[in-house]
């Protein structure tokens, strides 16, 4: 019995190998042949597909530009009522950086803040409702996306913009702003819209497999920036 055990102890010692091995051989070879069918594919599917992919990249970054500004403004607006300022004008036009005219403005500081503020806050309250809900599918994974791109934009925009003192930025600095503060929030946006991206996944899968890009969402996303800027154009001033 002794010797029984001890036999099969080592024959199991020495298959072992040979299974995982044989595993990591199926492994490869699997890898290698979708390499292949990927490369193997006429310039005539490839094309196309490629097409709607950067169609629909365009149209999203587009969208999430014009949805970003809306909400930053939106949170002036908050601001300027909050406060008891009187918002004269709200610039969003597809040709001009967006704007929000408060006259006369009591507490240019609380509205100025409000902006990039809610404009971070606001969307992140919107992915923590899907979250509660717990809705998923690819309308979240937009959302976060354009969550994400909110942050990295506000973020970008007050703790870069403090150094050249355009913008907020600007008017943060001459209301009393430390430098300081404005870097906190400019680092802690950016980093958690990275951190947000990061979550979606890789964007090299992304840009290697185009086809995960149906063509009627291409399109569909085409169209509704189209109409966003269509709607700008006849209901927000250039300046």
């Amino acid at each position: 019995m002794y010797f029984v055990r001890k036999r099969s102890k080592h024959l199991r010692s020495r298959e072992a190998p040979k299974v995982f091995y044989n595993e990591q051989v199926a492994s490869f070879c699997t890898l290698i042949n979708l390499h292949h069918c990927w490369n193997d594919r006429p310039m005539t599917q490839t094309v196309p597909i490629r097409f709607h992919q950067i169609i629909f990249t365009v149209a999203i970054l587009g969208l999430c530009w014009q949805g970003m500004m809306a909400v930053h403004e939106l949170g002036h607006v908050i601001g300027a009522f909050a406060t008891g300022g009187r918002v004269n004008r709200v610039v969003l036009h597809p040709a001009a950086i967006s704007r929000t005219d408060v006259s006369p403005n009591p507490s240019p500081t609380i509205v100025v803040w409000a902006g990039p503020v809610a404009g971070s806050l606001l969307p992140l309250v919107m992915l923590a409702a899907f979250h509660v809900a717990k809705l998923s599918g690819q309308g979240r994974g937009l959302l976060q996306f354009f969550v994400g791109f909110c942050l990295l934009a506000n973020g970008a925009y007050i703790g870069v913009g403090g150094f050249d003192g355009v913008g907020d930025a600007g008017e943060m600095l001459r209301h009393g702003t430390p430098m300081w503060a404005m870097l906190v929030f400019g680092i802690s946006a950016c980093g958690l819209g990275l951190w947000l991206w990061h979550q979606l996944g890789s964007l090299k899968h992304f840009l290697t497999y185009p086809e995960t890009v149906r063509r009627p969402h291409a399109f569909f996303t085409a169209a509704a920036l189209a109409a966003v800027i269509a709607a700008e154009l006849l209901l927000s001033a250039r300046s």
